[in-house]
């Protein structure tokens, strides 16, 4: 328990969605809202909203635990991703994987944090839809963390509007594509009796470098709830931990420029 840090909340007109969206970021505790900290996207399940990341799931209480107990801070921010849109471009036009890329992380940006490299994380649409956005720009993802991913081998046993059919589902197959997650630092959890655990086993067993808890439980918020803890914590630390690289990087640029005589251009 404690106390959790402020949540900011406003709506944007997303033109990849052809709508008004809602989106939320919630900071941890002792942060303004306009802190220069890294970001995990969170990619709401089937049927949900913005509101259910910081509302009934609670992500800003286990944030708000993890960096009291000493992960590195970072912000959590939420936005409508559609009620079963399954977060990839749809025949009507919905597009709410660009609304990500191409609008939400630039409005982040605007607000002070660091969007460069960004973390990823989500329960079952929404785990799929934090794989697939992290094998489509894995250079920008410093970390992923799904619970409940809903992730299929064959479009016949998909969930009934996940897809817009067998081709669209193999234009975003993640399964069949797992190498393209090969380098990312990747969790995965997943509870034992979730219809998805079969395909989560299997996702792990393909990238054996992946951190992954399945304790028992079904697809629900309360096993869940188990995992987030783990979740925020590794998400933290590699966001931390891919700044500091970042960090080095510049650092050593700026060393040979002064070496040189000059700054590097674009400085």
């Amino acid at each position: 328990g404690g106390a959790t840090g402020p949540i900011v909340r406003g709506v944007l007109h997303s033109q990849a969605r052809g709508r008004q969206v809602r989106w939320a970021v919630a900071y941890p505790p002792g942060s303004s809202t306009d802190a220069a900290l890294p970001v995990v996207l969170v990619l709401h399940g089937r049927s949900g909203d913005s509101g259910q990341a910081f509302g009934s799931h609670g992500l800003h209480r286990f944030l708000a635990d993890a960096v009291r107990t000493g992960t590195p801070p970072f912000a959590m921010a939420s936005i409508d991703g559609g009620k079963h849109t399954y977060w990839h471009r749809r025949a009507d036009g919905d597009d709410p994987q660009a609304m990500l890329l191409e609008e939400f992380l630039p409005l982040l940006d605007q607000r002070g944090l660091r969007t460069d490299r960004f973390g990823l994380t989500g329960w079952s649409m929404g785990g799929y839809g934090a794989l697939l956005l992290a094998s489509r720009v894995p250079e920008r993802v410093s970390a992923v963390a799904v619970d409940a991913a809903a992730l299929w081998r064959r479009a016949a046993d998909t969930a009934p509007g996940a897809f817009d059919g067998p081709q669209d589902f193999a234009a975003h197959d993640v399964m069949g594509h797992l190498e393209r997650l090969s380098g990312l630092p990747l969790r995965v959890g997943c509870g034992r009796s979730d219809p998805f655990i079969a395909t989560n086993r299997a996702l792990v067993a393909a990238l054996p470098r992946t951190e992954h808890a399945f304790p028992r439980g079904g697809h629900n918020t309360g096993c869940w709830n188990l995992l987030r803890p783990g979740d925020v914590r590794f998400l933290g630390n590699h966001l931390a931990q891919a700044s500091a690289r970042a960090n080095r990087g510049w650092c050593a640029v700026l060393r040979v420029a002064f070496a040189r005589g000059g700054m590097p251009r674009g400085s």
